[in-house]
């Protein structure tokens, strides 16, 4: 790490990269970026990798048209600005949690590096982005991605009504498969809600892994997750939760491609089974480790379709 990434670097985010550009970014955008949690950009692929799936599932019978490389930058674009926005918008609301928890004490809002009223800011020029991308949409995948605003809107909240925050995450994460299938075909099928359920276990097992970290501070705070819930069978619910992912992933690529979309989710699978082979409840490094792990799981999903519809 050189000199100024020592400066830059805030020394309460253990799960924001060290190394990251947005240390070299000029000073007076740092919590802005850090909000949105540009230095953490796993959550950004783990956005725009259900629409890109979603896409590789829908053309599996036709093959990539001309058109999808411009639905696949609107994907990518919308993914950034969302989840850069659900970021902001969370940490709005959850400022004073935040600053009960280690691992989060030291984020913009609970540290004073930014005020709330500038993020309320930044949260509205995000959402434009958002907007302009759900604007250039087909109409069909307008109306469908409208729906995720409520979600969006709850997320905050729910973990401190619910044991199952994980769930409504997945719920809201992985919306981008349908918006995905109905801007490809102009319709969703069963493949498609298929392959939404199973991201949604997808997103329960990776978060619930990430929430490791969080244990003896939410539990002292009341707030609620899955990790908690769990208690000293995560291990093995990580297992069923990614067991059950695996089974209906290959259910949405045998339904929309036969046996060769369903074989070619192995790589996918095999990579969630060595997550939960590798998982130490009590390590949350390893945790961390293997959440970020997932980024690569999405893309091996997403590559193993796009080439079967790309030979087409």
């Amino acid at each position: 790490m050189n000199e100024a990434d020592q400066v830059a670097a805030p020394a309460g985010l253990p799960d924001a990269r060290r190394n990251s550009w947005v240390n070299r970014a000029p000073r007076w955008t740092r919590p802005y970026l850090r909000l949105s949690r540009y230095d953490r950009p796993a959550g950004f692929w783990l956005l725009g990798l259900p629409c890109l799936a979603g896409l590789a599932l829908a053309r599996q019978d036709t093959g990539f048209l001309t058109g999808d490389a411009g639905l696949s930058a609107l994907f990518v674009l919308g993914a950034v600005a969302m989840r850069g926005a659900g970021c902001t918008y969370n940490d709005i609301l959850d400022a004073e949690i935040d600053l009960k928890v280690a691992r989060t004490a030291m984020r913009p809002l609970p540290s004073g590096d930014l005020t709330r009223r500038n993020a309320w800011i930044w949260l509205l020029a995000q959402c434009l982005i958002g907007l302009g991308v759900l604007l250039t949409l087909p109409p069909l995948a307008r109306w469908v991605a409208l729906g995720s605003i409520p979600m969006v809107a709850l997320y905050p909240l729910m973990k401190r009504v619910t044991w199952w925050p994980q769930i409504w995450l997945g719920l809201t994460f992985n919306w981008g498969v349908l918006v995905a299938a109905a801007a490809a075909r102009g319709t969703l099928s069963a493949a498609d809600w298929i392959l939404y359920a199973a991201l949604i276990l997808w997103t329960l097992g990776y978060d619930t892994i990430y929430a490791l970290q969080d244990r003896e501070d939410d539990a002292l705070i009341g707030v609620k997750s899955t990790a908690l819930r769990f208690g000293a069978h995560v291990k093995s619910a990580i297992w069923v939760i990614y067991s059950a992912c695996a089974v209906l992933v290959g259910s949405a690529g045998f339904l929309s491609g036969g046996w060769g979309a369903a074989l070619a989710t192995l790589p996918f699978s095999l990579h969630l089974a060595q997550q939960a082979a590798r998982l130490d409840p009590d390590n949350s490094r390893l945790a961390l480790v293997l959440f970020q792990a997932n980024r690569d799981a999405g893309i091996l999903l997403f590559v193993a379709w796009a080439f079967i519809a790309g030979r087409f």
